[in-house]
């Protein structure tokens, strides 16, 4: 790639200059010596002569792009006028990184260009004649592709075969796959655990997918816990029964709709007293009266509000 503009070149990250070096190095790359300049002389030149590349196209935390738009870089400030060009595609799960710097960005008065409003991609990944000279260069014994989706994977091992290397050579595996090579091959050995690891607290890892789920499930629809005491010989309320919500519904109506549930759980006693011989019978079966509890009132909430909080019915005997 030749540059041929009489724009002053600058280059921002580590692992861009780093790049751009090594492209210079093997002739990949071309501009005169004296277009390239350091970060430290961009506030001596004007502003219309100098095109700076830049690292930070997917929204990296630490990334030369983010701090710009974020005003954090120490060397360069994004002005009015500015225009930003991402000649990358979104890739999949970067989405809301990404549109935080181009919002940050034009905030700060810059033009952003990217691929919704205009054809500006330039792929990042080799071609698969590329990827076949790179196999008959390195010549290795086992192949095992790497980084894509399992399609990719797939379509690589195909490139390898094409290319000479024996089938029993080529190693198709996945996230977790624990592969050992020695002299005489390899073997596949037991899958370890990938993925995200939730940090809670003090703990590391140790958070199962139940508590996952509740917390979900508490987020998403809230709770509500049922107070109750019940005499033990009679089978009488004593007290109650007291609801308790959190997260379920705005201030303004939920004394109306905990009122409605109240009197639903009071008609629910009545129909479990009616159905045993004495009012003492079906009251001494506390797991089921939670139960038939539990029962009505995830149906009223959902029929109500359309929610399906966590009820926790809590009953004593006195």
């Amino acid at each position: 790639i030749a540059l041929e503009f009489d724009r002053l070149l600058a280059f921002d990250g580590r692992s861009m200059v780093t790049n751009v070096r090594i492209a210079k190095e093997i002739g990949f790359l071309v501009f005169a010596e004296n277009q390239e300049v350091a970060l430290g002389q961009l506030s001596k030149l004007p502003d219309h002569k100098v095109v700076l590349i830049s690292t930070g196209s997917q929204g990296e935390p630490m990334s030369a792009l983010t701090r710009m738009a974020l005003g954090e870089h120490k060397q360069i400030k994004v002005k009015p006028g500015d225009t930003i060009i991402l000649s990358s595609r979104f890739i999949p799960g970067n989405e809301r990184s990404i549109t935080n710097i181009i919002n940050n960005l034009y905030r700060q008065g810059a033009e952003v260009i990217y691929e919704s409003v205009a054809h500006v991609h330039v792929s990042g990944h080799a071609y698969q004649e590329e990827l076949k000279t790179m196999i008959k260069l390195t010549r290795p014994k086992f192949f095992i592709p790497i980084h894509g989706e399992y399609r990719h994977l797939i379509r690589h091992t195909e490139l390898a075969h094409q290319v000479g290397l024996p089938d029993e050579n080529l190693i198709l595996i996945e996230n977790g796959e624990h592969i050992q090579l020695h002299d005489r091959g390899f073997n596949r050995l037991e899958r370890v655990n990938t993925g995200r690891v939730l940090v809670d607290g003090k703990g590391v890892g140790d958070i199962g997918q139940a508590v996952l789920r509740d917390r979900r499930h508490l987020a998403e629809h809230g709770m509500v816990i049922i107070l109750l005491v019940i005499d033990e010989r009679t089978g009488e309320t004593l007290s109650g029964p007291d609801l308790i919500s959190k997260g379920l519904i705005f201030d303004e109506g939920e004394d109306e709709l905990l009122d409605e549930a109240r009197n639903l759980v009071l008609e629910t006693l009545d129909r479990l007293g009616e159905e045993g011989e004495s009012a003492v019978s079906p009251l001494a079966d506390l797991t089921e009266i939670k139960a038939e509890i539990h029962r009505e009132l995830k149906r009223f909430f959902n029929r109500a509000i359309d929610r399906r909080p966590l009820i926790i019915p809590q009953i004593i005997t006195g």
